[in-house]
């Protein structure tokens, strides 16, 4: 049968992650990876799982494994509040909502506020998963000014002053892809710039848990709670397979988002959000927490230090306090996407920078480097083959160049 011909148009806006089709190229047999953005499996308490589902079916029965409202499993949204009062957002359990993972939340606002043609600005890198979230709905994006601190907010004040953008999306903490995190005066203006302007804000926060060092800041959604959708997940301090996503958003848009959510799955998964609540009121988040960043910290220090050993002097790199990610860049007419293909062959993988970039054109010379699954030796090893392969490519470009 020709399923093609029953395709609906759009389709044509939809392709596989581009991250998924690389990590399935990378999980082959001896490649060391720095590509995927996944926790590492032993950050998982997974001693603790067992007695949470214990507790579970003898707290709530059968309710965990029934129906249960589209908004979320209540308990989880009283614990939920007690975890974000610690961020310094003050929500009641009725202004939480649950998700079947953050995705699930970036699809639903894609499906409510995005019409074909409208504009979405968005942070130059962006989230991947992002894009591929609001793809299928066709906005024009347009792209947002960054630097070694995030978004640039007089970028921002002037694509909001020129143009009519339906929301703006951005991950202030630790960025997905680059690392970066916004300082606290820009999180102020940029307050300030979309109050002004009465523009909507899709903060995506699911890395500030994973602070190494420095001072936690204040979300955005606490700046200016009326123009912000906020978005977090449970899936790095805890388990992305329970697919745990949760958000804030003004009251109108709340409801609506609840609308779509039922025409895709009902509720997100009762007994999953039974044990997270669980997981949360019982504190052991705050017990697991440490033990997480005890595990990162430094394999993020030992990336750093690979860096500084073995690359190239004409290429920078983020230098985070927290989150999963380090961003690299070589000099314009760097080519990563040929790096890429020369490190895999070579059993060394990352993600060539281009692809979270809402522009194709930009980021040809850019990286994402993912420290959390390897262990400080592999980091090294790989950083070292990249670096031993820039130089060999250099070389043999050179050699071109005269011959």
């Amino acid at each position: 049968m020709q399923i093609a011909k029953l395709l609906a148009r759009r389709t044509n806006q939809m392709q596989a992650s581009t991250i998924r089709e690389i990590l399935k190229v990378v999980s082959q047999p001896g490649i060391i990876s720095l590509a995927g953005g996944i926790p590492a499996p032993a950050s998982f308490p997974v001693e603790l799982i067992p007695g949470l589902i214990e507790t579970v079916l003898s707290k709530y029965g059968t309710t965990a494994l029934q129906y249960d409202l589209t908004e979320g499993f209540l308990p989880l949204r009283q614990a939920l509040s007690r975890h974000l009062f610690q961020k310094g957002i003050k929500a009641t359990a009725d202004e939480i909502y649950i998700a079947s993972g953050s995705q699930g939340i970036l699809d639903a606002v894609g499906k409510a506020l995005i019409s074909k043609g409208d504009a979405v600005a968005v942070e130059s890198p962006t989230y991947l998963g992002a894009i591929q979230a609001f793809d299928p709905y066709e906005p024009e994006y347009i792209p947002l000014e960054t630097d070694d601190h995030g978004l640039v907010p007089a970028s921002l004040d002037r694509v909001l002053s020129s143009l009519r953008i339906k929301f703006v999306y951005s991950v202030p903490t630790f960025q997905n892809p680059s690392g970066r995190t916004l300082t606290l005066e820009r999180r102020e203006r940029i307050a300030q710039i979309i109050r002004r302007h009465d523009a909507l804000l899709i903060e995506d926060d699911p890395y500030s848990d994973l602070r190494y060092q420095g001072e936690h800041l204040t979300p955005i959604k606490v700046l200016a709670p009326n123009h912000v959708v906020y978005i977090s997940t449970l899936s790095k301090v805890f388990a992305p397979g329970l697919r745990i996503g949760f958000y804030l958003a003004p009251k109108d848009l709340r409801e609506w988002l609840v609308i779509v959510k039922q025409g895709v799955d009902l509720h997100t998964s009762t007994l999953n959000q039974a044990i997270a609540a669980e997981y949360l009121s019982g504190n052991h988040l705050d017990r697991q927490l440490p033990e997480i960043i005890r595990l990162y910290k430094p394999k993020k220090e030992a990336m750093l230090q690979a860096l500084d050993k073995h690359f190239p002097n004409d290429f920078k790199w983020s230098k985070p306090e927290g989150g999963m990610f380090l961003w690299a860049e070589g000099p314009k007419g760097f080519d990563a996407m040929d790096l890429y293909h020369r490190c895999v062959a070579k059993g060394v993988a990352f993600v060539p920078g281009k692809y979270f970039f809402a522009d194709k054109r930009s980021g040809l010379e850019t990286m994402r480097l993912n420290f959390t699954m390897a262990d400080k030796e592999a980091i090294d090893f790989c950083i070292q083959t990249m670096a031993d392969t820039i130089t060999a490519c250099r070389a043999f470009h050179s050699r071109q160049v005269f011959a």
